[in-house]
């Protein structure tokens, strides 16, 4: 999978996550973006992003991620 494939789909579970058709990610993208990324909802992406890509991630990644760019990172390094 391309890294241009892989934001396809991300931008698409983001979209569904926070029901904002308009969003769109990039590598620095950070909860500070987008207004309805609080905890809770961080904890329904990270669940959706599993599902999406059959994948777990692990509690010290999910702690020490700063932007999308490194939650892209872990994907492709998985899948």
């Amino acid at each position: 999978m391309t890294r241009e494939e892989l934001y396809e789909r991300l931008n698409n579970v983001f979209r569904d996550v926070f029901d904002d058709s308009s969003i769109t990610i990039n590598d620095k993208t950070t909860a500070a973006d987008i207004e309805k990324w609080d905890s809770l909802e961080h904890i329904n992406l990270i669940v959706t992003m599993q599902k999406e890509f059959g994948m777990k991630f692990k509690m010290g990644e999910v702690r020490t991620m700063k932007n999308v760019g490194e939650m892209a990172d872990i994907i492709i390094a998985r899948i």
